[in-house]
């Protein structure tokens, strides 16, 4: 299986540093903003901590958000996960039109995590 690297932030918060790897996904999971139900943008890579989203928007940091990602699974089922997260830094991403946004979950419950796991299983890359 792959693992990203570990993100470097250029900030002096190493106590806030993610300890734990992120996956990248094959499949970029749509995002969306609960409160507008407006897309938020795509999931670039994941772990049960938080989240990298890409955006052709810029999202103001430390900001907590109702989200929700949505998918279909292989019968076309739709499947929701419903969380609240806090956006912690951004950058511009490779492609100066968009930009990448790091995202720690905010008190994540099993209903949240399990669904998560099973995601980075299903549309993570595999060695």
């Amino acid at each position: 299986m792959y693992f990203g690297e570990r993100y470097n932030s250029s900030k002096a918060e190493s106590d806030d540093r993610r300890a734990v790897m992120r996956r990248h996904l094959i499949y970029y999971l749509r995002v969306w903003d609960k409160n507008t139900n407006k897309l938020l943008g795509h999931i670039v890579d994941i772990n049960t901590g938080g989240f990298m989203l890409i955006s052709e928007k810029k999202i103001e940091l430390e900001q907590a958000l109702d989200l929700e990602i949505r998918w279909n699974d292989p019968d076309d089922n739709e499947i929701k996960i419903e969380f609240k997260a806090e956006s912690r830094w951004s950058s511009n991403d490779v492609n100066s039109a968009f930009f990448d946004t790091g995202f720690k979950l905010l008190g994540p419950t099993d209903d949240v995590l399990e669904p998560i796991k099973k995601m980075i299983e299903e549309y993570g890359f595999q060695d």
